[in-house]
């Protein structure tokens, strides 16, 4: 199933645009290139079991439907591809601002969080059938609550966003157009890392209550984040075993 380039659900309110898209997946009435956006979710997703938190009409709540031609075990360079996109997209949003891409898929405005990213895949089988891009963008935000220190908006950034379907628009277009015209692994894991936040910066980690610093050196395509610790030793760091310390 096709859906043309104008076709964005809109909403008012859903729990979460991922479950939403799920469910007509499931229903036989999504495929490639669904889109649905809402004005606000009450249980929207983020990484790792977090909640996402947004106010009603200021933020880009999306999920995108794709039918991956990417192989399983290039999960993270389908990754790469869709942030990288996303990345390009807010960056022309915002001229003269500073845009990163936080490991694995936060993007990062001015050394701000801006938008945050959830890949859910769709697997028959040994077929990865489908994956449900959710995306929450803060938008017209000009202000966040004490618990989010480390947020902006693209409004805080002079971002010239005037309606939140253009860019969802945008974004839909930019996603599917890369994804569809991929180039290789080395290309999409270099433009990945040109916009590698903290790239040749010593950065602070814990895991189980230890705190460190390591240089980031790169992303690596199997999805790994390398890093050099400050005696030299070369180390791999895998998703979610460690918290990242601002």
């Amino acid at each position: 199933m096709t859906f043309s380039h104008s076709n964005i659900i809109e909403l008012n309110s859903v729990d979460s645009t991922n479950n939403y898209a799920m469910n007509q997946i499931d229903a036989g009435l999504a495929g490639h290139g669904y889109a649905v956006m809402a004005l606000s979710q009450t249980s929207g997703k983020g990484q790792r079991g977090r909640i996402w938190q947004d106010e009603p009409g200021k933020s880009l709540l999306m999920s995108l439907v794709v039918a991956p031609k990417f192989s399983l075990d290039h999960q993270f360079l389908f990754n790469a591809t869709i942030t990288v996109a996303i990345a390009k997209v807010l960056q022309k949003s915002v001229p003269g601002a500073v845009v990163n891409i936080k490991w694995p898929n936060d993007i990062i405005i001015n050394d701000k969080k801006t938008a945050g990213i959830l890949i859910e895949n769709v697997l028959r089988g040994a077929n990865w059938n489908f994956s449900v891009i959710g995306l929450g963008v803060n938008v017209f935000q000009e202000s966040f609550p004490d618990i989010l220190p480390h947020a902006t908006s693209l409004k805080l950034n002079r971002g010239a966003i005037a309606d939140l379907k253009i860019l969802a628009e945008d974004i839909r277009t930019a996603i599917l157009a890369a994804h569809d015209n991929y180039p290789t692994h080395d290309s999409i894991m270099a433009q990945y890392n040109s916009f590698l936040f903290r790239k040749n910066e010593f950065q602070r980690f814990s895991k189980n209550g230890l705190e460190h610093s390591a240089k980031i050196l790169e992303a690596t395509g199997k999805g790994t984040l390398k890093v050099i610790a400050p005696d030299g030793t070369t180390t791999e760091y895998i998703h979610g075993d460690f918290t990242w310390e601002y």
